[in-house]
């Protein structure tokens, strides 16, 4: 007889509670085997792909993508003896059943303790169905775990897609057409703090429509994350933001000629490259940048080797994966490194653990044409060093006006660990690597 299994949302990462479904790699009825990867959720830190720890058959997906759900809810039912050649399994075992620890071990990130949580109803959802007597282990469908609200909301998809871009969540609503389906009315009302479909906005209606001119979406995931992030990093550390404008001409010389070198053939090296060895070798020489403030055991904390970090604008939001050990690796080893970590980024693959542990940070707003910016500290470190954009401007050089490369950075620093006089050096030292390459040999 079938054997079924519940598979749980999985804490991909130390203290996260929750995650958004983003898309599901399989169906009802596909065959899956042991380790396959099933869903793609969002986490606070990342997007992940979580594999199943069993073989068998899917039999149910309990959630929907974009739904929000609670680590150790269950998101997935499989039959794992779909060929009936297993032994009966006992009765009465509750919903949302434990996998056994050594089951899980496949499952990346799982935690060893039990839980089994529900899925929290958003305000003002409808109130949630009585809770369902204990069922036998090979469940009917219709006694499986609902989503939030306590239903599965009734939509065609054209309905589902307004509900998302007004961020209207529709296990909250009450369908107002036959059998309960939800209408764009229904949607639109909701949107305008409605309670009811309001005539008014249908969608003949030539008339001003307030909802259909505006977007609301949810505050969540990688978003959510980084603005904790930064409201925190912003009120805890003192910010100073110093700038330095250079003649970078130079550098862009250098570049050229490394293009056509045999040992850089097919390397991809951009400013951000060059910007990288400079903070690395200036933060040797004021560790003072690289250092952190540690509030809790009152200490300033030195480090002997800088985990680089590289704010990354994705389709997600603003990561900032790290470039580990990166005082150790040469220009070239940097120009590899930099650009597979921003090709994942891009991606939406980078993982949390990539995210954890940087020591000092690069932005780059020159990407989109800005001249400069004053940047806010990433969480744990005590410095932050934005680029901008490369333009051709008028500069005296030995006295005369020419059109020169010219770069300006700007560098925000945690005044608890970094002196005006450290954190002047460092920038002035990173301006000198980037105006003259050269420059580096002196170090």
């Amino acid at each position: 007889m079938p054997e079924y299994k519940q598979f749980p949302l999985a804490d991909t990462a130390e203290g996260l509670t929750e995650a958004d479904i983003i898309a599901w790699q399989v169906k009802p009825g596909d065959k899956v085997t042991v380790n396959q990867i099933v869903v793609e959720v969002e986490t606070a830190k990342a997007a992940v792909e979580l594999p199943i720890p069993w073989a068998g058959v899917v039999t149910e997906l309990l959630v929907e993508p974009g739904q929000t759900v609670e680590v150790g809810a269950p998101i997935l039912t499989i039959d794992v003896d779909p060929d009936g050649k297993a032994a009966p399994a006992p009765a009465a075992a509750p919903v949302a059943e434990e996998p056994a620890e050594e089951e899980m071990k496949p499952l990346v990130g799982y935690g060893s303790k039990a839980v089994v949580t529900q899925r929290r109803a958003r305000k003002g959802a409808a109130p949630a169905a009585p809770a369902a007597a204990p069922v036998a282990v090979a469940p009917q469908p219709a006694v499986t775990p609902q989503p939030k609200g306590g239903y599965v909301p009734l939509a065609k998809p054209p309905v589902r897609k307004l509900a998302k871009d007004l961020g209207v969540d529709l296990h909250a609503l009450t369908g107002s057409a036959d059998g309960g389906v939800i209408t764009r009315d229904d949607v639109r009302a909701a949107a305008n703090g409605s309670a009811a479909p309001a005539a008014a906005v249908s969608d003949s209606d030539s008339g001003y429509d307030p909802a259909t001119r505006e977007r609301r979406v949810p505050i969540k995931g990688v978003r959510k994350a980084t603005a904790a992030a930064m409201v925190q990093s912003a009120y805890t550390a003192p910010h100073v933001t110093e700038f330095l404008t250079i003649d970078v001409t130079p550098m862009m010389e250098f570049r050229e000629k490394l293009k056509k070198s045999r040992e850089f053939a097919g390397v991809k090296v951009t400013p951000l490259t060059f910007a990288a060895k400079a903070v690395c070798l200036a933060a040797k020489r004021t560790p003072d940048v690289n250092a952190v403030w540690d509030e809790a055991a009152q200490e300033i904390v030195y480090k002997d080797y800088v985990h680089l970090g590289i704010a990354a604008a994705t389709p997600r939001g603003l990561v900032v994966p790290k470039v580990r050990d990166a005082d150790s690796m040469s220009l070239k080893e940097l120009a590899i490194a930099l650009t597979e970590l921003t090709d994942v980024a891009r991606e939406g693959k980078t993982t949390p653990a990539a995210m954890l542990g940087g020591t000092i940070t690069i932005t780059n707003v020159g990407v989109f044409g800005v001249d400069t910016g004053t940047p806010i500290i990433n969480p744990g470190e005590s410095a932050i060093l934005c680029l901008g954009a490369i333009k051709d401007t008028p500069w005296v050089v030995d006295g005369e006006i020419k059109v020169r490369k010219v770069l300006q950075l700007s560098l925000s620093f945690d005044h608890r660990v970094v002196d005006g006089q450290q954190g002047s050096e460092f920038l002035a030292d990173v301006g000198a690597l980037l105006a003259d390459p050269a420059v580096a040999i002196t170090y």
